[in-house]
């Protein structure tokens, strides 16, 4: 698995998701405070893309705007139901002002 650039450090702020695509994966990038966050883009409940969802930043949880599943940004473990499956997670670096991902 090679380490990919995603985006530079500077275009990443705290508390915003961006999307991410490489070859046939749909990535969700997250910054809160210095750490970076890195998992499967689409729900695996009902195929929601939750870059549309909500951000928590206390929990470290990004919820589906689909039917309110709240995933672990940490390990992608969903929180409650309806969703049962975790999502992929990715290692992140960051290294000469840019972010880079483990895929």
């Amino acid at each position: 698995m090679p380490w990919i650039k995603a985006c530079d450090l500077k275009s990443l702020s705290s508390g915003e998701i961006i999307e991410f695509n490489y070859e046939e994966k749909k990535i969700l990038l997250v910054k809160i405070g210095n750490q970076i966050y890195a998992s499967d883009r689409i729900c695996t409940h009902a195929d929601a893309d939750l870059s549309l969802g909500i951000l928590n930043e206390q929990e470290k949880t990004v919820t589906c705007p689909l039917h309110m599943s709240a995933f672990k940004l940490e390990t992608g473990k969903p929180e409650n139901l309806p969703a049962e499956i975790p999502l992929g997670i990715y290692q992140t670096k960051i290294s000469n002002g840019s972010v880079f991902l483990l895929v």
